[in-house]
């Protein structure tokens, strides 16, 4: 392009050539569920279409009492929907798209346009606060620009002709006029979003171990379910209506509704808690993995710091010279935007009448900037190296290297009587002060990590900036091997999994490099946590086990993010975890009841079909021990206050819980039918049999998990266990029961007797087969 194309911009004939051509911009953002997905996903599901059919079933021969259990399903979608629409909607309402439109120049005049409709070899005019939309280079102008949720890198850089703007970054101050270099998924920025779009987030324990028990389960109901129906059929006296009734309320024991409703539920009210300390949940299950983290990666930005410098102290070397004054004028000159300089400006607020001759704005390759005032001289201020020789400070340097070991910014203040230029400083400065400015540290930082490191979390700070600031902010704040750092720049991709176990602190880190740290140490069997607030962070975020976002960061940051904190302060993160760990806790202790009755609900299904003999259950009569000895309690009991570690593999947890309830359910029936074949009983009274002994051992499950024991949970247990007391004595029609004869009660008394025993057979057997799976030690 030639200078003419600089100063007129393209034609509308070269603007259309190009959109004809695809070369037009687009905007690639990581966008949240809409609305509709959001219900498709929590609606369409295996688990729900298995109990849709199941109650089709007995709504279609007439038994509308026994598709209750549908209750159950309709809560749980309507519960996971309404919880992850209400994150949509916050983190929707938290996404500021900046840069909406640029003014760019076509056929000689200036106008404004929405950013998707820039195209190849466009100009655009920037200016102080301009989101740059898209790759370009700088053909006229100089500007400063702020990469810091690109790079993560803190430090300003002076952009003149020739240089690349990459989309995505701030102009800090200046003006400049570019050409568009690349548009829609060959920016920068869009590069990073898209490849966040190829890394699968990893899914949780509770998740996946549901979904498996579901999984088999669908697998084990369609030729078990034919097969109990095709036996059943085959009974004296067995109508179709009946057998479809026995089938179904086999296949529905077999499944877990309520174990999915159940983690809903308690996921659901923890967004709810932890709303009220400014975080929102993106997704129910990122609560688990939080709790389960034992290592966090940290941004230094955001988290040990709030990302304001403040003027620790300032030094003048001769009493007389008012160095208030002078930075008070030169702020108010300059007027920059960089956190230096706000700060310098929130402590200089002297108000002078200076008159500005010369501005020489700072940038990272000078490291220093400068004013000429009329009738005033010049002055200068900058880092000591950059504006001084060595040997020119020898006096003054053992005052700034103190503050220079502690990781602080120190910047000299200088005067000239020459104007100042662009290109070389003048020959007659002279020191007058310094300036000590520091990254401000939140006062709860320290507690806070102090907390991970009790709970036993292993911390890292990942940054863009210095290694060597980094660590010296890391040692105020007592963080284990701060003195453990590394520039990432010197390390190869090849070294970076050693690095990781190595290093504490990385600087200097590539948004890839981040990417490939959080993998290094899953790869060494870590749960990771990761917290970040830019475009930078966001590949690793996704990769995470658990991403946390700022919601003062970047949009994209937040979307890719499973929680969002609020009001962007990392000391949530201890109550965050806390309320991970009582939600985890306590479902893996409610979930054994309901294992139980899926493992003597498949037990008893596929023996069933070998047996002749009717179903000894009908779907409500499940419902009714299912609601008073696992659900309501479940939902109690997993509520109530836990800050224990996590440990262990969630579904061989509940396994070694719910296994001796489950072997003795089963047993139980088997013996009953052995038995029936001596005595005859009706069906029904066989049925009322099965009610009693099942309900008799699914609340001695509940009593042995409620241990130890308090007022509440023994209240709790007396309340359920008389209202089954009352539904089989005064509710025998509804649940289809009859009255207990002195020979039943003789035969549920006996098989009462054996649970102790069967309980302890089959807890040993079971640890001694996952011994020899080596599924624990």
């Amino acid at each position: 392009m030639n200078n003419k194309h600089y100063d007129i911009g393209l034609n509308s004939k070269e603007v259309d050539d190009r959109i004809n051509r695809g070369l037009k911009n687009k905007v690639i953002d990581v966008k949240t569920k809409t609305i509709k997905q959001i219900l498709k996903d929590n609606t369409f599901t295996l688990f729900n279409l298995i109990n849709i059919i199941l109650a089709i079933c007995v709504l279609y021969v007439g038994s509308y009492k026994n598709a209750l259990f549908m209750g159950v399903i309709a809560s749980n979608i309507i519960i996971g929907s309404v919880q992850e629409i209400y994150a949509k909607k916050i983190v929707d309402k938290l996404s500021i798209l900046t840069a909406k439109q640029s003014t760019v120049l076509r056929n000689g005049v200036e106008q404004k346009i929405n950013i998707e409709e820039i195209v190849m070899d466009d100009i655009i005019l920037l200016e102080t606060g301009n989101q740059i939309p898209t790759d370009s280079v700088v053909v006229d102008g100089v500007c400063h620009v702020n990469e810091a949720l690109l790079t993560g890198e803190s430090d300003l850089l002076t952009k003149q002709i020739g240089d690349k703007l990459l989309s995505g970054s701030f102009i800090s101050s200046g003006k400049c006029k570019v050409l568009v270099e690349n548009v829609g998924e060959e920016n920068y920025i869009n590069k990073i979003t898209s490849d966040v779009k190829g890394i699968a987030k990893s899914k949780s324990q509770i998740m996946t171990s549901i979904k498996t028990i579901i999984k088999w389960i669908g697998i084990l109901i369609i030729p078990v379910g034919f097969l109990i129906f095709q036996n059943q059929m085959t009974l004296d006296g067995m109508t179709i209506n009946h057998a479809v009734i026995k089938s179904v309320a086999s296949i529905i024991a077999m499944i877990p509704e309520g174990l999915v409703l159940l983690t809903s539920v308690v996921m659901a009210i923890s967004v709810i808690r932890l709303a009220k300390y400014n975080t929102s949940v993106q997704e129910l299950y990122a609560i688990e993995k939080l709790a389960r983290v034992d290592v966090l990666c940290l941004d230094k930005t955001g988290t040990i710091t709030s990302g304001e410098m403040v003027v620790e102290c300032i030094t003048a070397f001769d009493k007389n010279i008012n160095l208030i004054r002078i930075l008070s004028a030169f702020t108010d000159a300059l007027n920059d935007s960089n956190e230096t300089f706000i700060a310098i400006n929130k402590y200089a607020t002297e108000k002078t009448d200076w008159k500005a001759e010369t501005k020489l704005y700072f940038s990272s390759e000078k490291k220093y900037s400068g004013v000429t005032f009329k009738d005033k001289g010049s002055f200068i201020i900058g880092a000591p190296t950059f504006v001084f020789k060595n040997n020119e400070l020898e006096s003054q340097m053992r005052l700034l290297t103190p503050y220079i070991n502690q990781g602080k910014r120190v910047l000299v203040v200088a005067k000239s009587s020459q104007a100042l230029s662009e290109d070389s400083l003048p020959t007659d400065i002279t020191p007058i002060g310094f300036i000590v400015i520091a990254e401000e540290i939140r006062p709860e930082a320290k507690d806070t990590l102090a907390y991970f490191k009790e709970q036993g979390v292993t911390l890292k700070i990942i940054s863009g900036d210095n290694p060597l600031t980094v660590s010296k902010i890391a040692e105020q704040v007592e963080l284990d091997d701060y003195d453990k750092y590394i520039d990432a720049t010197t390390l190869k991709d090849s070294e970076i999994r050693q690095a990781v176990r190595q290093y504490t602190i990385f600087g200097r880190v590539t948004p890839y490099q981040k990417l490939e740290i959080i993998r290094s140490l899953k790869y060494d069997g870590h749960t990771v946590a990761m917290t970040g607030d830019g475009v930078n962070d966001t590949l690793a975020l996704k990769e995470a086990d658990c991403g946390i976002a700022m919601a003062s960061g970047s949009d994209a940051a937040r979307n890719v993010s499973d929680l969002v904190l609020l009001d962007s302060n990392f000391a949530s993160m201890p109550k965050i975890v806390a309320e991970g760990r009582r939600s985890i806790n306590n479902i893996e202790r409610s979930s054994s009841l309901y294992l139980a009755k899926t493992i003597y609900a498949i037990l008893l299904g596929i023996g069933f079909v070998f047996i002749n003999s009717s179903y000894p259950f009908e779907p409500i009569q499940l419902t009714l021990i299912s609601t008073l000895a696992i659900g309501i309690p479940s939902f109690l009991l997993a509520l109530e206050p836990n800050t224990d570690i996590v440990v262990g593999n969630f579904l061989e947890n509940i396994l070694i819980k719910a296994f001796p309830g489950g072997i003795n359910i089963a047993f139980n029936i088997y013996a009953l039918i052995f038995i029936n074949g001596f005595m005859h009983f009706t069906p029904t009274e066989l049925s009322t049999m099965a009610v009693l002994i099942t309900g008799i051992t699914a609340f001695s499950i509940l009593l042995n998990i409620c241990r130890p024991y308090s007022p509440i949970r023994l209240a709790m247990i007396s309340i359920l266990m008389a209202i089954f007391i009352f539904a089989v004595v005064y509710l025998k029609g509804l649940f289809s029961l009859t009255m207990v004869s002195f020979e039943m009660l003789i035969i549920i008394a006996g098989l009462t007797a054996l649970i102790p025993i069967i309980s302890k057979f089959s807890k040993l057997f079971l640890r001694y087969i996952l011994r020899r799976r080596k599924f624990i030690v």
